[in-house]
């Protein structure tokens, strides 16, 4: 199970993360900037007179349980020619990886579209950044490896001029998107020309764009849907025979939703137009109070019910940080509102 979630996980790497021992919630420090000045002979030090830099707090709070389980029938384990626990274990370190990833992701997603927590006269902070793709208002402009590479352009330069650290800055795009990208790379220095061949058939030979580095998910907020949407004016056709799980609809995940206990905004919050992030380490932030894990029951249970609930569980919670450090790409006119 914990290998099934490690390798189906990509957002526990890419934004800060803490463990929460002994409460509810957990506190982040977000310290703005000060100023500097010249010193006058006798006079005394006795710190900035604006009492910068000023300080902000921002509180995440752990969400309920999160479990995936399913039952295990002995008989089915006897008449069965593989190793039927492994193979459900793993499927449930899947389904916690991708209700993981896609909370951290929208965690992002909100604060590319707040101001800043730091609003001392003088000592404002820079808030997020919203980026359109492209120039019409067709939802195909998500797809465009030209618009994709200036608005990943123009989201470094915007990170930069926010005083964003270089380090840790990351893009996460959906796999036709990145695929669209590693098509279109063949001269223009996207690509690590030493190893070209292999990596654009594996699929993974984008090194970076604009010191930003590039990963593949089903998991973030896109239009509308989960990582990929067909139909309409996505210039997508569905590959048929896509079964349940591919490209669902945004789920309601407010604060007012069962079981959550921080805004990650409603499937209107989130809306039809984002398609795309790019990030720095300090954007959002995950508590875990309990780590992924995975109980299995025995003894006197088995024998009643002749087989075993096999239980993965994990208790955490995601928001934003420093929303200077999240950038969201979009399409259409208008930038989406912030929630």
């Amino acid at each position: 199970m914990f290998k099934g979630f490690q390798h189906n996980t990509i957002a526990r790497d890419l934004i800060m993360k803490r463990t929460l021992k002994n409460g509810k919630s957990l506190q982040f420090i977000y310290t703005g900037r000060t100023t500097s000045e010249f010193h006058t002979p006798g006079n005394s030090i006795l710190g900035n007179s604006d009492n910068a830099p000023p300080v902000a707090e921002k509180t995440i709070t752990c969400d309920d349980l999160l479990i995936s389980s399913a039952f295990v029938y002995n008989l089915d384990e006897v008449l069965s020619h593989y190793d039927l626990r492994s193979e459900i274990s793993r499927k449930i370190g899947y389904a916690l990886a991708e209700r993981y990833d896609r909370l951290a992701f929208r965690a992002v997603t909100r604060g590319a579209r707040q101001a800043s927590p730091i609003t001392k006269t003088n000592f404002v902070e820079p808030g997020g950044t919203q980026i359109r793709v492209g120039a019409t208002t067709n939802d195909s402009d998500a797809y465009s490896s030209t618009a994709l590479v200036s608005a990943f352009y123009d989201a470094a330069a915007a990170m930069d001029e926010k005083g964003v650290s270089g380090d840790g800055r990351v893009a996460v795009l959906n796999p036709r998107q990145y695929y669209e990208l590693i098509q279109a790379v063949g001269s223009n220095g996207l690509i690590n020309r030493d190893d070209q061949g292999t990596a654009l058939q594996s699929g993974q030979g984008i090194i970076e764009i604009a010191g930003i580095k590039i990963y593949k998910s089903m998991n973030i907020p896109f239009l509308g849907k989960y990582g990929t949407a067909y139909g309409g004016t996505t210039g997508v056709t569905s590959p048929t025979n896509t079964g349940s799980f591919v490209g669902p609809t945004l789920e309601d995940a407010s604060g007012a939703s069962t079981g959550i206990q921080n805004d990650y905004g409603t499937a209107s919050e989130v809306g039809a137009k984002s398609c795309g992030l790019i990030f720095q380490k300090e954007a959002a932030g995950m508590v875990e109070a309990i780590g992924p894990q995975v109980q299995v029951t025995s003894g006197d249970v088995s024998v009643v019910y002749q087989g075993d609930v096999m239980l993965g569980r994990l208790a955490c919670g995601a928001d934003y940080l420093n929303p200077a450090a999240a950038v969201e790409l979009y399409v259409g006119a208008s930038a989406p509102s912030a929630f």
